[in-house]
């Protein structure tokens, strides 16, 4: 006995009535749900179908994620065309998809509609064919094809559609509830992965122990991982290095350069002779391994506490604020471009002597923080600020400034990291 005469009986019979109906999408139903991997799903989907439905060839077609192009996801049949894109107008498949409407068509020599291009590369020759929508929540997904019923004239009838749609909103359910686990599990993969990320970031901070340095850092990230970094330690000859940085560019490719950069910075600060050639070094190392597009700018140099000197360069970052104790302030422009765009820059070094005075260096994330009103703090803001809490202790200061700043309602939509330098010469 044929597969073709042990289906039709079933369909002439049981699965003719009501009851058979609702029987059968029960267990469709069923057996759609009994996966929750997108690809079984569809697998399964596509292996019932051909079979309830009694179709020579079916297959299941879905829109890419921008809606540009309809795929063929899984097929049973003859004819393997799975991966077939199509326009999502081309073919009786687009006009299901289009319209959103289930297609019947008993004779396709006689559509206007029908693509013949897969007859004409395969020999196959389609006589009728059925689609129905893959709807969910009223958006239409992608479309279930069936062609040349197997049995009688070969062709579908009004009569089949019912199951047809019937059976389509059910698959369309199934790959819904797949796409959305399969979602889940990803974000849970991001969310762990991200929390890893996190913890590697704040492991490469200074530690907040060291306060008996003149250096103080902050770093708030906007999000799980931070472009932008600060780091500051004792070198040779008696030095503090110190920088702060910002790479271009969010998320986990921000955070990787950002561990790289930091790491360069601190290993070659040991032995560079001072700011300019260490920028020279870790430029020319970036510029040769950075992803294209990509760029950090950086603030750089060395403190030298016996008296009271700083030494920086800067890369194309936001001007450092020179703060004075008599409470005027300078901005110290860069004088060269961000790390990683030009393999032959000469940077240049800003020699400071504080003795008393401060310096700030912080991130475009503070001076662009938006007041209810929709203004931005800017560095006037910042210094407001700044001169609010000048005569807090410097321990305590920079926590204050960043206090003041929230407390003002301000959103801080990009990562938010500020370094603070006071130093008193001894003797």
């Amino acid at each position: 006995m044929s597969k073709d005469a042990r289906v039709e009986p079933v369909f002439q019979t049981s699965r003719a009535t009501p009851e058979g109906l609702a029987g059968l999408l029960a267990e469709v139903t069923h057996e759609f749900a009994s996966s929750l991997n997108v690809e079984e799903t569809l697998q399964n989907a596509i292996d019932q179908i051909i079979v309830y439905l009694n179709a020579e060839a079916a297959s299941i077609f879905l829109l890419e994620e921008d809606g540009q192009a309809l795929i063929c996801r899984k097929c049973a049949g003859p004819v393997d065309v799975t991966g077939l894109r199509l326009r999502p107008d081309q073919g009786i498949v687009g006009k299901t998809v289009t319209q959103n409407e289930s297609q019947i068509v008993r004779d396709v020599s006689e559509n206007d509609n029908f693509a013949a291009v897969v007859d004409k590369d395969t020999g196959f020759v389609t006589r009728s064919i059925m689609c129905a929508p893959l709807t969910v929540r009223g958006q239409c997904i992608g479309a279930l094809e069936l062609i040349n019923k197997r049995s009688g004239d070969r062709l579908f009838a009004a009569s089949d559609m019912h199951l047809a749609t019937a059976v389509a909103s059910a698959a369309a359910l199934a790959i819904h509830n797949a796409r959305m686990a399969q979602a889940l599990v990803e974000q849970e993969r991001v969310r762990k992965e991200l929390e890893l990320a996190r913890q590697i970031q704040l492991s490469l901070l200074p530690p907040a122990s060291r306060n008996e340095l003149p250096v103080r850092g902050v770093n708030i990230p906007a999000r799980e991982v931070s472009g932008d970094f600060y780091d500051y330690c004792e070198v040779t000859g008696g030095r503090i290095y110190f920088s702060l940085a910002d790479v271009s560019g969010k998320g986990m490719n921000a955070a990787l350069l950002m561990a790289k950069t930091t790491s360069l910075l601190r290993c070659l600060a040991k032995t560079a002779a001072g700011p300019a050639e260490l920028l020279t070094q870790v430029n020319a190392e970036i510029c040769e391994t950075a992803s294209h597009g990509m760029f950090v700018t950086i603030v750089a140099g060395y403190i030298h506490p016996a008296s009271g000197l700083v030494e920086f360069s800067n890369a194309g970052h936001q001007p450092p604020v020179h703060w004075r104790a008599s409470g005027s302030y300078e901005e110290l422009v860069a004088t060269a471009p961000p790390i990683g765009i030009l393999p032959d820059v000469k940077f240049e070094s800003t020699r400071l002597q504080l003795n008393g005075d401060c310096l700030y260096i912080f991130t475009d994330g503070v001076t662009e923080s938006i007041a209810p009103d929709g203004t931005e703090l800017g560095v006037d803001g910042l210094c407001d600020i700044i001169r609010a809490v000048a005569s807090v202790d410097s321990r305590e200061r920079l926590d204050r400034i960043v206090a003041d700043i929230y407390a003002q309602e301000r959103k801080v939509h990009d990562d938010l990291t500020l370094l603070m330098i006071e130093t008193h010469a001894h003797g």
